[in-house]
């Protein structure tokens, strides 16, 4: 079984994006995702975009997240 993170694209510079997820930020590798675009929300998985995720479901699942915390 794996994690991915649902986290959102602040930045875009080639192959690689900054992306952030409430206070956590991360450059990570989007090369497997054809059309993402700052402010997409996307699955992370060991630094790499794995995933796009629609906007409601991602926030869904961090609103989750926090409340196991």
């Amino acid at each position: 079984m794996c994690l991915g993170i649902p986290m959102r694209i602040k930045s875009i510079n080639g192959e690689f994006a900054e992306v952030e997820s409430g206070r956590l930020n991360r450059t990570i590798n989007i090369q497997m995702l054809s059309s993402v675009k700052v402010g997409d929300y996307v699955i992370v998985h060991a630094g790499f975009a794995i995933q796009k995720v629609d906007s409601d479901k991602a926030k869904e699942t961090l609103r989750l997240v926090d409340e196991i915390h």
